[in-house]
């Protein structure tokens, strides 16, 4: 019978797999966001027509209910 070798992976995956020195950990907060892709940013908007909504922060927001442009 011959031995079966168990190899270890080396490259990229191997280079990354740990913190580097300089690096604090990530906590769990940070770990959550990063797996999720990331923070999305959204504000609080208000319109002259009385609706207030959410949306993502953008330059060319709109209100859904009457679809007037909000300032940024």
């Amino acid at each position: 019978m011959s031995a079966v070798r168990s190899r270890r992976r080396s490259g990229p995956e191997a280079v990354h797999a740990r913190p580097r020195p300089d690096e604090p950990e990530a906590g769990a907060d940070e770990l959550r966001a990063r797996s999720s892709g990331g923070p999305e940013d959204k504000a609080l908007y208000s319109c002259e027509c009385g609706c207030a909504f959410q949306a993502r922060v953008s330059a060319s927001v709109r209100c859904p209910h009457c679809g007037a442009a909000q300032a940024w």
